[in-house]
């Protein structure tokens, strides 16, 4: 398509969105003629980034041509702002995800939930919901969007069809992409986004999660090298906060983590893990073959001579060879459950542990339980306020129960904070390893609980 042709297709035959397509048409032919011509010359694929870069610079050119051709013709050009709205468009199209771009763009929305062509739910960050407008005009076109991200935007191209009716990948900025069709009623499309910029104890602390004690509290634990699983509900911030611990780990030790998709983000903090390897699960192909599990990757890890194992989020099968390197000698290992409270999170991984077809009796995995996991945390997610509520020490395991004493509670309704004592072995052990240094040394009087509930 020439420059008078767009121009035309501009002015005299649809709107704006024909003028999308028409200025992505000419970008995606700049770009095509580019692999072509770097193959021809035995050069490498342009990157990711690059790729964008070539594709603005293609399409700031063809905006300046078009310009140029409706002066001369002593008509009104298009302005700056509309040039660059007209050149986001165009490469969200050809590289992005369409509509969806400026959505993802958008700094304040923590999720997006797509439904068809249906009115697109937005989730703040700040806990509100909005509807904002459809982000596709049918319901195939998700489909072929969701297509696009899947041969494109993930680390490995992923099928989406009839025969693999779900999709689940990283997007480039970190996002988590969750896709279905056939087996939902129309096609859905869900996007979370992580916020790797709130990546320290300090900074978790200062938006209210938890207070200094507990800031204090976490940086011990991660240093004494204890096991920590952290549960809580979708949304909670488990993940956010398992980033932060991992970040109180010291350079010096080599980390292994293991996600059915990349969100912890380690590569992003180089110079906190220069030692880390990031292992990813992965769906069996068209003929079945080729499945990667989580399991899979547990027993992987053990091998490649990890300090600390890390476990994105465990709901299954998993669970056991987990349980076994923690009780083996990898402490200091973490990992994220879905769960209600602390108390629930024993039944659920005894009920984890039995997916793993071991015939072991509840009372053998209440011993690995105990022998394992030190410490369990809880995220309370109530009216979109997040809040550490519940700390547990594991002490024993007596038949099918686990001994474990809630060493922080924080009753919600009036904010008290309330506690069993640390056993003397934990506390010396923590104190050993920094437990009350931050709030000792801070001259600031270290703020309670209450004036985190609002």
């Amino acid at each position: 398509m020439t420059t008078l042709q767009l121009e035309s297709t501009v002015e005299h035959i649809l709107p704006d969105s024909v003028l999308v397509t028409a200025l992505a048409s000419r970008v995606s032919e700049a770009l095509t003629d580019e692999r072509i011509s770097r193959r021809a010359q035995g050069n490498a694929d342009l990157l990711v980034n690059q790729e964008w870069d070539f594709a603005r610079s293609a399409a700031q050119s063809e905006c300046a041509r078009l310009g140029s051709s409706r002066r001369q013709e002593g008509r009104m050009p298009l302005s700056d702002l509309q040039e660059r709205e007209l050149a986001n468009a165009a490469i969200a199209q050809v590289l992005g995800l369409g509509r969806l771009q400026s959505l993802l763009d958008d700094p304040e929305i923590s999720d997006i939930h797509v439904r068809g062509c249906a009115p697109v739910w937005v989730k703040m960050r700040n806990g509100s919901r909005m509807k904002v407008a459809a982000v596709v005009d049918t319901d195939d076109e998700l489909i072929d969007l969701i297509r696009r991200a899947a041969t494109r935007m993930g680390r490995t191209e992923r099928r989406f069809d009839a025969a693999t009716p779900e999709l689940n990948l990283q997007l480039p900025d970190g996002s988590r992409l969750f896709a279905t069709m056939e087996v939902s009623a129309r096609p859905s499309l869900v996007i979370r986004r992580h916020r790797f910029e709130i990546s320290t104890l300090s900074e978790l602390r200062s938006r209210g999660l938890f207070d200094e004690t507990l800031e204090d509290f976490f940086a011990a634990a991660v240093s004494a090298k204890r096991n920590i699983v952290i549960a809580g509900g979708t949304g909670s911030g488990k993940t956010t906060l398992l980033r932060a611990l991992i970040n109180e780990v010291s350079a010096s030790e080599r980390i292994v983590t293991i996600e059915d998709a990349y969100e912890l983000g380690l590569e992003r903090f180089e110079d906190l893990h220069p030692d880390h390897d990031a292992l990813q699960s992965r769906p069996a192909n068209i003929e079945g073959r080729g499945e990667i599990t989580l399991a899979d990757l547990t027993r992987m890890a053990l091998r490649m001579d990890p300090d600390r194992v890390i476990v994105g989020e465990v709901r299954g099968a998993e669970a056991f060879p987990m349980l076994m390197a923690m009780s083996q000698g990898n402490n200091g290992s973490m990992c994220t459950m879905h769960a209600d409270s602390t108390r629930s999170v024993f039944p659920k991984l005894a009920a984890y542990v039995s997916m793993a077809s071991t015939g072991l009796p509840v009372e053998t995995v209440n011993l690995l339980v105990a022998s394992a996991i030190h410490f369990v945390v809880y995220i309370d997610n109530t009216n979109s306020i997040r809040r550490v509520t519940s700390v547990r020490e594991v002490v024993d395991s007596e038949g099918a129960t686990i001994i474990s004493n809630e060493i922080f509670h924080l009753d919600i309704d009036d904010g008290v904070v309330t506690g069993f004592p640390m056993r003397e072995h934990t506390r010396k052990l923590l104190v050993a390893h920094g437990l009350g240094i931050r709030t000792h040394e801070n001259t600031v009087a270290i703020p309670s609980m209450n004036e985190y509930v609002s």
